[in-house]
């Protein structure tokens, strides 16, 4: 069984056939998904699917592009969002200062106060990270102690990168951009990693993966990103796939498959 751990189920790329998208998930092996919220809006878009379909769980938060939108509302609807059934973490949350489409002061304003309402609620965090590790990583030390557990999602960070998150007690999460010819730094870490911190996941609708990359990407296709895993650690796919699940289930506390 594989786990995707980040897909954005509720875009509209795979919401007109998502029952085919789901299916296809399945046949591939693919028993769990999280669906992930990005904004007030798509978190609630994430708990209605996860709580249509058994194997969708949802995360909920606001994206540092949306940073600006945090206020003291919605931080009260996005609490209660996250007391959910299904919601299994608070994400996806950073900081981008690639895109750099907030202030950054406001991206790290907004990280905080939902740092805080995951140690509040007790639930881990799944962390978007672009060009920021410094700050990023200067800010979540203060919280260390009281978070339970964090994602690095899409990590592309250097191995020294990912050995500090590693030292916060993190897991790394490999996309599709692993079976990239290029992508000489993701793949150094996918071989340097404890095994028993790496997850595996999509980013669906995006990053799809050799073979087809520059196609729509969905959760059936996380069966690339493990097989490539596994042949750059010298090590069979089914080590990956085991791994990688549990990791997922013992971060997110998933039910067992």
């Amino acid at each position: 069984m594989l786990v995707d751990t980040h897909a954005h189920l509720d875009f509209p790329e795979l919401t007109p056939d998502l029952s085919s998208v789901l299916q296809r998930a399945e046949t591939n092996g693919v028993g769990q998904i999280i669906t992930i919220g990005i904004s007030l809006a798509s978190s609630q878009n994430a708990i209605a699917l996860a709580r249509e379909h058994a194997n969708v769980f949802a995360s909920v938060g606001i994206h540092p592009h949306g940073a600006c939108e945090l206020d003291q509302t919605i931080r009260a609807k996005l609490c209660s969002l996250a007391r959910q059934e299904k919601v299994v973490a608070i994400g996806e949350i950073g900081l981008d200062y690639y895109r750099d489409r907030q202030p950054r002061q406001v991206q790290r304003a907004c990280l905080h106060q939902q740092l805080a309402i995951a140690c509040e609620l007790k639930l881990p965090v799944v962390f978007h990270v672009r060009d920021a590790y410094e700050d990023f990583l200067e800010i979540v030390r203060d919280y260390k102690d009281a978070l339970i557990g964090g994602v690095m999602h899409c990590f592309s960070g250097t191995w020294e990168t990912a050995g500090k998150c590693l030292d916060l007690g993190f897991h790394l999460s490999i996309p599709g951009t692993v079976t990239y010819p290029n992508s000489q730094i993701q793949q150094e870490v996918a071989i340097r990693a404890p095994l028993d911190r790496l997850l595996v996941e999509t980013d669906a609708p995006f990053l799809a993966p050799v073979p087809h990359r520059g196609k729509v990407n969905e959760p059936a296709f996380v069966l690339h990103t493990a097989r490539k895993i596994a042949q750059l650690r010298r090590c069979g796919l089914e080590e990956v796939a085991g791994q990688t699940s549990m990791n997922a289930q013992r971060v997110f506390l998933l039910p067992a498959v």
